[in-house]
C-alpha cells in the first residue's frame, strides 16, 4: 500500500484540496520520517516542528474554507517545502552551514520564503548546506554530511545537498535550493532528482542577500518535472529591489502549463568535453550524455556535437569571483578559527584581489555569455552536457583540509560544466535519465537561451514521459 511520501507533491496537494489528506497529517508524517532517518542522510540542519504544525493547521483551515466556498487554492497549498539553511526565515536559526553562525536567528524572511508562505506551503525545517555554499559537497561542523540515499557512503553533492537528500530520501516531497555554481544541479545529479537553475532574475534573492555577481539564483529540487515546475511557479516573479528581472511568460501561462506540451523539434548542441583543460570525464558520465543524445534523436530532435574552446579563462574568472564572494560574509575576527579550511583559504586570498581584477573577472563572464549566444544559441535551442564529470563522490573524498587550494581545483574538476550557466545567466536543468550498473544516479544537463526556462520544462517533461525515472526502484532508505 502506498504511503504519503510515495505521492508526488502535486498528488499531495490534490488530496488536500479534496479533503482526503490533512496538511497536519502530512506534516506529521514527514516530521516522523525526519526524526527516524535524518541522521542517516544529513538532510536537515534545523527541524521546525512547531512552525510546521502551526502552518499546517492554518493550511487546513484555509483548505476547508476553500472547499466550502468553491475557491481555488494555490497549486502547492499545504505541501511541505523545506528551505535551504543559506536562506533567512524570520525567527528561525539560519547558520549558512557555518559554526561561526551556529546561534544566528534571522529577523527577516528572504523573498523566497515570502513566496513560499504566500503559496501556502509548510516549512519542515532548514536543509543542510556547506559553509557559505562554497564547495560542491555538503559537509560542515554543525551536522552529519548530506548523503545520497542511493549509497550513503557517498555525498549528496552541494551546496543544496541537504535539500536533495531530503527529497530523495522521502523526508520532503520537494525542496527549495540555491545555485551559484551548480548547487542545485550537482545534488540533483547525485541524488537522482530533477533540478532547475532558473534564469538570472527569475527568482529574487533579496531582500538581504542579493548576489551582486549575478551567479546565484534559486530553484526547485523535485522527483518529477511537474512538481518542479509548480515550485518554480511559486518562487518566480519580481520582488521589490530585485536587480534583475527575467523575461515574463506570455499572459495566462505558467511553467506548469508547459509540462506535457510538445516542445517541437529542437536543435540540440551536445558538448561532452569540458571547457576546462586537464579534466577527465568518467565513462559513466560520458555514457549518460551519449544515451541522452540518442534519446533526443529518437524523439525527433536535431542533435549535433560541438566543442567549446578549452582554456583557463572561465576557470580563472570563476576562482577570482568565488574568492571575493567568500570574503564578503561578515565573520568576527575572534570567530575566524571556527571556519572550515577551504573558507579560510578563500577569504585570505580574497584580500589580494584588486578592484580591476574583480571587474575583469565579471567582464569575462559577460564575454563568455556573449560568445555562447553568438556562436551556439544563435543556431541551437538547447545545449546538452553531462551534469558532472564524475559519479557521486565518497564522503570526504572531495575535501582536503591540509591543502585547500588542491581541494578547490578538485571541486572544479568534479563539476566543470555547471558554472558555465551561472556565468552566462542561462537557465539549466539536471535530468535523472541514467543509473550506473551499481545503481548510482548520473544526471545530464540541458541549458537554453536566457529567459527560455519554459523550453527546458517542456523538453524535460518529454524526456520523463519517454523514460519515466519514477518507475525505478526506490533507494534503500525510502
Amino acid at each position: 500500500m502506498a504511503e504519503l511520501h510515495d505521492l508526488t507533491a502535486l498528488e499531495q496537494a490534490e488530496a488536500i484540496r479534496t479533503g482526503t489528506v490533512s496538511p497536519v497529517e502530512l506534516a506529521e508524517h514527514y516530521l516522523s520520517r525526519i526524526e527516524r532517518l535524518n541522521d542517516a542522510v544529513g538532510a536537515f540542519l534545523t527541524v521546525t516542528p512547531e512552525l510546521a504544525h502551526k502552518q499546517a493547521v492554518e493550511a487546513e483551515a484555509e483548505a476547508l474554507a476553500a472547499r466550502r466556498s468553491g475557491r481555488e487554492l494555490p497549486p502547492l497549498h499545504g505541501v511541505p517545502v523545506p528551505v535551504k539553511d543559506f536562506n533567512l526565515v524570520a525567527g528561525v536559526r539560519s547558520t549558512m552551514g557555518s559554526a561561526a553562525y551556529a546561534d544566528h536567528v534571522a529577523d527577516i524572511d528572504d523573498h523566497v520564503v515570502t513566496k513560499l508562505r504566500a503559496a501556502g506551503t509548510v516549512m519542515l525545517g532548514k536543509t543542510n548546506t556547506p559553509e557559505f555554499c562554497l564547495p560542491c559537497y555538503t559537509e560542515n561542523r554543525l551536522a552529519p554530511p548530506a548523503r545520497t540515499p542511493w549509497d550513503t557512503r557517498r555525498t549528496a553533492g552541494g551546496s543544496s545537498g541537504g535539500a536533495a537528500a531530503a527529497v530523495a530520501s522521502g523526508l520532503a516531497p520537494l525542496a527549495q535550493g540555491t545555485d551559484g555554481g551548480g548547487s542545485i544541479r550537482i545534488p540533483a545529479s547525485a541524488c537522482g532528482l530533477f533540478g532547475i537553475k532558473a534564469s538570472r532574475g527569475r527568482v529574487s534573492g533579496g531582500p538581504v542577500q542579493h548576489d551582486v555577481t549575478g551567479l546565484s539564483t534559486h530553484g526547485p529540487l523535485a522527483r518529477t518535472v511537474a512538481d518542479a515546475a509548480a515550485l518554480l511557479d511559486a518562487l518566480a516573479g519580481p520582488m521589490p529591489g530585485a536587480p534583475y528581472d527575467a523575461p515574463s511568460l506570455p499572459p495566462g501561462e505558467s511553467f506548469s502549463s508547459y509540462v506535457g506540451r510538445d516542445p517541437g523539434v529542437l536543435r540540440v548542441a551536445t558538448m561532452p568535453h569540458p571547457p576546462l583543460p586537464g579534466v577527465e570525464v568518467h565513462p559513466d558520465c560520458r555514457a549518460a550524455h551519449d544515451d541522452a543524445a540518442g534519446l533526443l534523436r529518437d524523439l525527433g530532435h536535431q542533435v549535433d556535437e560541438l566543442e567549446l574552446p578549452v582554456d583557463d579563462s572561465l576557470r580563472n574568472a570563476f576562482v577570482t569571483v568565488w574568492e571575493v564572494m567568500a570574503g564578503t560574509f561578515p565573520v568576527a575576527p575572534e570567530q575566524e578559527h571556527l571556519l572550515m579550511p577551504l573558507t579560510r583559504s578563500l577569504r585570505e586570498r580574497s584580500v589580494a584581489v584588486s578592484g580591476p581584477q574583480f571587474a575583469n573577472a565579471l567582464y569575462s563572464f559577460r564575454a563568455f555569455g556573449q560568445h555562447i549566444a553568438d556562436m551556439v544559441l544563435s543556431s541551437y535551442d538547447v545545449i546538452l552536457t553531462p551534469t558532472l564529470a564524475q559519479p557521486p563522490a565518497m564522503i570526504g573524498e572531495l575535501r582536503n583540509d591540509d591543502d585547500p587550494g588542491a581541494e578547490f581545483a578538485a571541486l572544479l574538476a568534479f563539476s566543470p560544466y555547471t558554472s558555465l550557466h551561472n556565468a552566462t545567466g542561462q537557465p539549466a536543468v539536471s535530468v535523472p535519465l541514467h543509473w550506473t550498473a551499481s545503481d548510482l544516479p548520473i544526471g545530464v544537463m540541458l541549458a537554453a537561451r536566457y529567459g527560455d526556462d519554459a523550453t527546458l520544462v517542456s523538453l524535460s517533461a518529454q524526456l520523463e514521459a519517454a523514460r519515466p525515472w519514477r518507475e525505478r526502484r526506490r533507494p534503500a532508505l525510502w
